[in-house]
């Protein structure tokens, strides 16, 4: 597999989630522990947005960082640099704009065995797979998250705290991966994080290269209360198809989201003008049991249906389009996005091979 293709996601493939990780989207352990020159990766973009007529647009900077440290230890990090500009009256005063910074992840690994990782530090909360796999702006295929995001995440996506992953089966027919985590309350700007514990259970089946998971939270502050989730993912042998989709039900609201792709690479190879065009299609629903406020789901129960075009042009360049409808007792409203990405990768220095 190609070094690196989704660094980002690296986690996954350090703690042993060999199950999906190995065959679709993430570089093989080996391959890691080979490399041992510190790497800077990550991605810049131009993200521009018009959500029920209001316009604005963001120009973000989010590098990666992972830098080995002998064959057992690796500290990662990635950080998220963005300004959000939008008219300061409605949709005719003059743009005006705000920066905003965040630290996504810093952590140390320790990897114990080919099987089995621990983590300290900050880490993205493994809740879903979203927020591990596809949050990264060079990985979305959408602008926006899904509506149910915030459930088990608690609206931030980061914890403090420590994380175990790895494998407890790896046969050919199965593999079965589990993450556990424990979150400490911290209110420290760029490490904001809840009190929490939750853990995360995935079945591969790669003969079929299906992927089915199970996610719980408990939220440990304040009024606990617990988030369940579930996840399906499949990417047949013959066909250029993702289906993606979760489930989670949270204290005040639950909800699902599904999403497909189809690259259009069948038709005279990846690279030619049309195989590189990629179709999008998502449905998402978000229902209220009850109100919560600062939960960061819709306050009302929502439906959006997105529609969209990926472009991926050479370089590691991709340029994305789409609509959505919002139906919501709230209001109804047009969404309309545009977004133009790079992603990068290179070491600090030369290295051995």
């Amino acid at each position: 597999m190609r070094l690196f293709k989704h660094f980002g996601q690296q986690r996954q493939t350090l703690a042993g989630a060999l199950c999906v990780s190995a065959a679709l989207w993430l570089p093989s352990v080996g391959t890691l522990r080979a490399q041992n020159t510190p790497i800077i990766s990550g991605g810049v973009g131009f993200l521009d947005s018009t959500n029920a007529g209001a316009n604005f647009f963001q120009p973000v900077v989010a590098p990666l960082v992972a830098i080995p440290i002998g064959k057992n230890l690796l500290v990662e990090s990635r950080f998220d640099f963005r300004g959000v500009y939008a008219r300061e009256n409605g949709k005719d005063g003059p743009y005006k704009g705000t920066f905003f910074k965040s630290t996504q992840y810093l952590q140390l690994d320790y990897i114990a065995a080919s099987h089995l990782t621990f983590t300290v530090g900050r880490f993205l909360t493994p809740f879903g797979t979203y927020n591990e796999r596809l949050s990264a702006i060079w990985m979305q295929n959408f602008q926006n998250a899904p509506l149910i995001f915030p459930i088990g995440t608690r609206t931030t996506g980061s914890s403090d705290g420590a994380m175990v992953r790895g494998v407890l089966i790896s046969k050919p027919a199965v593999q079965v991966n589990y993450i556990g985590y424990f979150s400490a309350f911290s209110s420290v700007p760029q490490f904001e994080s809840a009190r929490a514990a939750g853990d995360r259970v995935g079945v591969y089946f790669p003969g079929k290269r299906i992927e089915i998971g199970t996610s719980y939270a408990r939220f440990l502050q304040g009024t606990h209360n617990n988030s369940f989730g579930a996840d399906f993912w499949w990417q047949p042998w013959r066909v250029p198809l993702q289906v993606r989709s979760e489930y989670a039900h949270g204290e005040h609201a639950q909800g699902y989201w599904l999403e497909s792709t189809y690259r259009l690479s069948q038709w005279r190879g990846m690279n030619s003008v049309i195989g590189r065009l990629e179709p999008l299609f998502r449905m998402q629903q978000v229902f209220r049991n009850s109100p919560g406020s600062g939960d960061g789901l819709p306050s009302a129960d929502t439906k959006l249906a997105d529609f969209g075009l990926v472009y991926h042009l050479p370089q590691e360049v991709r340029f994305t389009t789409s609509y959505s409808r919002k139906f919501s007792d709230t209001g109804n409203a047009n969404i309309w996005n545009m977004a133009i990405t790079y992603r990068f990768l290179f070491p600090m220095w030369r290295g051995g091979q």
